[in-house]
């Protein structure tokens, strides 16, 4: 029987160009090993789609298979299936290795080549699971274990120049995407025929601007009526009416990194309740707007926009938190839950960090303003502030369309 290897080296064609320079990616995997020297960990086991891309500009596509990068103090190894052939060594800053799938669990036999057995070992306890963390116990046999994920997650709050010079590119192909929707939101109009369109311009623009990028994931929700309830409500064929009340989302995403615009609209006309709500919303997304500055805790903000909605007793139409950082992230990985608009989040905002502001307002069917009112914008903490990097305008009177 012919030998098959468990895994080999495919450093097929040249490296491409990353989304960052290798400098920028040198200082990320410095402060990772800043930590875990701090914690005493040996090496870091990363599996999420976004630690793998932000420490090695690697964004995976898994179909089901396992992927990895492994970090020590002097190595930074992405783990890749042969069914990808070249394609992460190439899109990656470090090394790279190929398992094979001869036999089961090849790919904990390339982590352990790198890692070594009866080390410290550290990993992401929000995206390991049950199964995963098992098989790397058997194969590693860890002195000890460390989640990483709290370590990991905070240093990508702290967003580098180069990251905010990607993400201020991103709001303005969200922009882009605004316009194309306001253009093609007609009367009669299919909500899945005005999301093609926005999404549409969004992609041409990201090649146009970032041709040497890998392109995927750019998505739009365009959502009309009742189905601007819900903030992540999916897109349907409904026909546009007059009157109806709209919700524009979109979405470009760029090496893995995302952006958003999001928007209430009307067609054509918007009665008086709707309009009172739709004003009360805009009044809170600029009073927002205002408290987002350095020193001051999420919370804060968030005590102070429902103080704000309560005084004119709307906040029991509130449905989720005002706002969330940005970064490498999307509708299926790497939320940065520590900085989040919401009650329970003390952490105090930095110059370097980029939050939105997005409050939202539901108003039940059947109710007078009846829909979901929604505007949001991306704000970088400066020094002294907060700077607004989107551009497409908000409220009545640019949004009423049709």
């Amino acid at each position: 029987m012919t030998s098959r290897p468990e895994m080999y080296r495919f450093h097929n064609g040249e490296k491409a160009k990353l989304p960052f320079s290798s400098a920028e990616y040198e200082a990320r995997l410095a402060g990772l090993r800043a930590s875990m020297a701090q914690a005493g960990v040996d090496a870091v086991v990363l599996t999420s789609m976004h630690n793998i891309a932000y420490y090695s500009g690697f964004l995976y596509c898994s179909f089901g298979r396992p992927y990895g990068l492994v970090v020590t103090a002097s190595a930074d190894v992405t783990i890749s299936a042969g069914i990808d052939a070249g394609q992460p060594w190439r899109r990656c800053h470090g090394d790279n290795i190929t398992y094979t799938d001869w036999q089961r669990d090849n790919f904990w036999r390339a982590v352990r080549s790198v890692s070594g057995e009866g080390r410290v070992i550290g990993y992401e306890g929000d995206h390991l699971t049950l199964m995963q963390k098992a098989k790397l116990e058997s194969f590693l046999s860890p002195s000890r274990m460390v989640d990483m994920f709290d370590a990991t997650m905070r240093q990508r709050m702290h967003k580098s120049p180069a990251e905010i010079a990607l993400i201020r590119e991103g709001a303005r192909v969200a922009d882009v995407g605004g316009y194309a929707i306001r253009d093609a939101a007609k009367l009669g109009a299919r909500e899945i025929d005005v999301a093609m369109a926005g999404r549409d311009a969004m992609e041409a623009e990201i090649a146009r601007a970032f041709p040497d990028a890998e392109y995927r994931d750019t998505w739009v929700w365009f959502q009309s009526g009742l189905n601007t309830d819900g903030a992540h409500n999916p897109v349907t064929a409904r026909v546009l009416e007059r009157g109806d009340i709209l919700s524009l989302n979109t979405f470009p995403m760029i090496s893995g990194y995302y952006t958003a615009l999001e928007r209430t609209m009307f067609v054509q006309e918007v009665d008086a309740e709707s309009l009172a709500i739709w004003q009360a919303n805009v009044a809170a997304h600029e009073y927002g707007m205002s408290l987002l500055k350095p020193g001051v805790s999420c919370a804060d903000v968030t005590l102070k926009i429902n103080d704000f909605f309560a005084e004119r007793d709307l906040l029991q139409y509130r449905t989720f938190g005002y706002g969330h950082s940005f970064g490498v992230l999307s509708h299926y990985y790497g939320r940065e839950a520590g900085l989040e608009l919401r009650e329970d989040i003390d952490t105090v905002l930095e110059p370097g960090m980029v939050i939105s502001m997005e409050p939202m307002l539901t108003i039940a069917e059947g109710q007078p303003g009846a829909g979901g009112y929604r505007e949001h914008d991306i704000l970088v903490i400066t020094e002294t502030g907060a700077e607004n990097i989107t551009g497409y305008p908000y409220g009545p009177d640019f949004n009423v369309v049709g």
